[in-house]
C-alpha cells in the first residue's frame, strides 16, 4: 500500500510538472489529486521519493521535479498505452491512405507524427536489408553507361549509374534485364548474393562481363552497404520547449542534422509490439541526454521494415506520445506491408 501510494504521488508530480514546468509542492498535490492522505503525509512520501532519487528539489524551499529515474519508473508503471479516440484513428488512417507512393507515405507520416506529438518526428524509410526485389529495370544512358533501377516490395526505388566494359545494344540490355529479374524478383536483398552467384557462369560469354559489373553494383551498393534513409519533421517544435534544454538546444539541433545519429535512435528499434522509451542519460549520444526518445518498429506481420519515433524534452506527455507513435507505426506498417 505504501509503495502504491508513493507511486501515485510520483505520478501526480510528473503530470503536474509536464503541464506547468514548475516545481510541484505537497499542498498543490493534496488539493488537485485525490490521494486520500493529508498534505503532511504527501510531504513524507515526497521526502522518501527524493531520498530514493525519483524526484529532486531544484531550489531551496521549492517544490520537487522528476528525475530521469522518476520518469523511468513512471513510464515503466504505466498500465498501458493510452488509446487514441476513434476520431483520431480515423483522421490518421484517412491522412495516410491518401499517399500516392512511398515517398509520400514517409512525408505524410513524419509530418503527422510531429503534429500529433508536438515533438521532432523521425521516420526511417523501409530498410533495404529487410526488403525484397519487386523489379529491376536497366535503362541505356550511353552505349557504355547504364542506369540500374531497383524497386522493392515496399515501393522503395534505388538507382545507380553503372559504367560497363564495352558498348551494348538494346537487345543485350533487354537480355541483361531478363536474366537479373529471373534471378532476383521476389528475393530478399539479404538473399541476393546466393541468388546471383552462378549467373555469370550460366550466361552466354558475350553477356558475362556486363553481368559481372551489374552484379557487383547490386552487391556493393544495395546489399553490402545499403544506404538507409530517414525523414525528419517538427524541428521547430523544440523552440516551444527551449526552456527544457537550457544551453543544450544548439548541440541538440546539430545532432539531429546527423543522419547516423537519427538512424541509431530509430533504426535499431525493430520490435513491432513494444514502444521503446529512452530517457535522458539512457541515450548514448551526449547531445541527446536532455531529451527523451520514443520509438517503435513498423512492418507487416512479425517482420520489421523500419522504425519511427519522436525526440523531445524529458518533460513530455509520455502516455499520449507513446499512443501516437504506436498508432502511426501501425498504419504505416499496414500501408507498406500491403501486397
Amino acid at each position: 500500500m505504501l509503495e502504491e501510494r508513493r507511486l501515485d504521488v510520483l505520478r501526480a508530480i510528473v503530470e503536474e510538472f509536464v503541464l506547468s514546468n514548475e516545481p510541484v509542492g505537497s499542498k498543490l498535490l493534496a488539493e488537485r489529486h485525490q490521494l486520500g492522505v493529508s498534505p503532511a503525509t504527501v510531504r513524507n512520501d515526497m521526502s522518501a521519493l527524493e531520498e530514493e532519487g525519483y524526484i529532486t528539489q531544484p531550489h531551496t524551499s521549492a517544490g520537487r521535479i522528476p528525475t530521469d529515474k522518476g520518469y523511468r519508473l513512471f513510464v515503466d508503471r504505466l498500465s498501458g498505452v493510452k488509446p487514441l479516440s476513434r476520431a483520431e484513428r480515423r483522421a490518421i488512417q484517412s491522412f495516410l491512405e491518401g499517399a500516392i507512393d512511398l515517398d509520400d507515405v514517409v512525408r505524410r507520416s513524419v509530418r503527422l507524427l510531429a503534429q500529433l506529438t508536438r515533438q521532432v518526428a523521425v521516420v526511417q524509410y523501409p530498410s533495404l536489408s529487410c526488403s525484397s526485389v519487386r523489379h529491376i529495370e536497366i535503362v541505356t544512358i550511353t552505349p557504355v553507361r547504364l542506369l540500374l533501377v531497383l524497386i522493392t516490395d515496399t515501393g522503395r526505388v534505388e538507382q545507380r549509374v553503372v559504367e560497363i566494359p564495352e558498348p551494348v545494344d538494346d537487345p543485350t540490355v533487354s537480355e541483361l534485364r531478363t536474366v537479373l529479374n529471373a534471378a532476383l524478383n521476389g528475393r530478399r536483398l539479404a538473399d541476393a548474393p546466393e541468388a546471383v552467384a552462378n549467373l555469370p557462369d550460366e550466361a552466354r560469354p558475350g553477356l558475362r562481363p556486363h553481368l559481372n559489373t551489374l552484379i557487383t553494383v547490386v552487391m556493393e551498393a544495395l546489399v553490402d552497404k545499403p544506404e538507409e534513409r530517414i525523414a525528419l519533421a517538427g524541428t521547430a517544435n523544440l523552440t516551444r520547449s527551449a526552456i527544457d534544454f537550457a544551453d543544450t538546444l544548439r548541440p541538440l539541433l546539430e545532432a539531429l542534422e546527423e543522419q547516423v545519429v537519427l538512424l541509431k535512435l530509430i533504426g535499431e528499434v525493430r520490435d513491432l509490439d513494444t514502444v521503446t522509451v529512452r530517457i535522458g542519460h539512457e541515450n548514448n549520444v551526449d547531445a541527446l541526454r536532455s531529451t527523451s526518445v520514443v520509438a517503435t518498429g513498423y512492418g507487416r506481420g512479425a517482420s520489421a521494415l523500419g522504425g519511427l519515433g519522436v525526440v523531445g524534452p524529458r518533460r513530455m506527455d509520455y502516455p499520449g506520445t507513446m499512443a501516437a507513435v504506436q498508432a502511426v507505426a501501425k498504419y504505416v506498417g499496414d500501408l507498406l506491408g500491403a501486397d
